[in-house]
């Protein structure tokens, strides 16, 4: 389906029926996140490790005067990816009350999809505690969109080991 036809049926849908999505990449795999989860996305600044802090945290920041913690989302789900280059986004969330910054390859767009086009994820990737953060797949043209909840890919007890660190 060629950009006019997609943008025409996009606009026979609801805002109801259309999920706003911000899409990034890890690896050469594509993700999407509810715009409403994301606080904002910046650039790949400065990152001052933490010693003995967890593989997938990559260190903090010091956002407009508050230091964040930033996760490795490819450590994170063991999606390796070449060297750090301009492209890395930090995409910032809240989490209960803390601000997290979530390390992505790049950010490639905002788009907004039918609900009626995300399945469930297959059960044998939401079977496990872990993988409670993957809200489904967003089939897109000749694409598939791993959906996420970037609230919930820290365990409770992941989450509170990071309070220790800011």
């Amino acid at each position: 389906m060629n950009a006019l036809m997609q943008k025409l049926s996009l606009e026979q849908h609801t805002d109801r029926d259309l999920l706003q999505l911000v899409i990034f990449k890890l690896g050469g795999e594509e993700f999407g996140v509810d715009i409403m989860a994301v606080q904002e996305i910046i650039k790949m600044p400065v990152i001052t490790a933490i010693p003995q802090a967890p593989e997938y945290v990559e260190g903090v920041i010091n956002l407009r005067g508050k230091i964040i913690v930033v996760v490795n989302l490819g450590k994170k789900f063991n999606i390796f990816s070449s060297e750090k280059n301009d492209e890395y986004k930090v995409i910032v969330v809240e989490l209960e009350k803390q601000v997290i910054g979530m390390m992505v390859n790049s950010v490639s767009e905002v788009l907004r999809i039918p609900v009626n086009s995300v399945d469930p994820a297959p059960e044998i990737i939401t079977s496990g505690m872990s993988a409670n953060y993957i809200q489904g797949v967003g089939k897109l043209d000749n694409r598939l969109l791993i959906l996420l909840d970037l609230r919930k890919v820290l365990s409770d007890h992941e989450t509170e080991e990071l309070y220790q660190f800011v």
